[in-house]
C-alpha cells in the first residue's frame, strides 16, 4: 500500500496540479492564437499579396517540372513568424499590466520606540565625536 500512498501524494501536489491546469490552458489558448493568425491575420496579410501574384492559394507556388511545393513552405514560416509576433504583443501586453500592478506604492512603516532610541543613540554619539 506504500506505493499508492507515495503515488496519490505525489499526484495531488500542488505542483503537479497546476501544471496539469496550465497544460490545459495552454492547449486551449494555442487553439486561440492557432485562430486568430489562420482566420483573421493570415487572410488580412497573405490575400493583397496573392492577389498581386495572380494566385489564390500559396500552395499553388511549385517548383516547374517538380513536386516541390514551396508554397506550402512560405506558408508554414509565414504563419509561424505571425504566430511568434502575436505571442510578442499579448506577453508584452501582460507584462505592462503586471509591472503596473506591481509600481503600487508601498507605506514604509513607522519605526518602532525602539528604532527611535537607537536612532537618537546613534545622533548624541555622531554629535560627541
Amino acid at each position: 500500500m506504500g506505493f499508492v500512498k507515495e503515488f496519490k501524494e505525489f499526484a495531488v501536489k500542488g505542483n503537479v496540479m497546476d501544471l496539469a491546469i496550465a497544460v490545459v490552458i495552454g492547449a486551449a489558448f494555442s487553439r486561440i492564437v492557432t485562430s486568430l493568425v489562420e482566420d483573421i491575420i493570415t487572410p488580412a496579410v497573405l490575400t493583397p499579396a496573392l492577389k498581386a501574384a495572380n494566385l489564390s492559394n500559396l500552395s499553388q507556388l511549385v517548383v516547374p517540372g517538380t513536386a516541390i511545393k514551396y508554397g506550402n513552405f512560405l506558408s508554414q514560416v509565414i504563419s509561424f513568424l505571425i504566430i511568434a509576433f502575436s505571442l510578442f504583443m499579448i506577453i508584452t501586453a501582460i507584462n505592462r499590466f503586471k509591472k503596473k500592478e506591481a509600481v503600487a506604492p508601498t507605506v514604509t512603516p513607522a519605526p518602532t520606540k525602539e528604532e527611535l532610541l537607537l536612532i537618537d543613540i546613534r545622533d548624541i554619539l555622531a554629535a560627541k565625536k
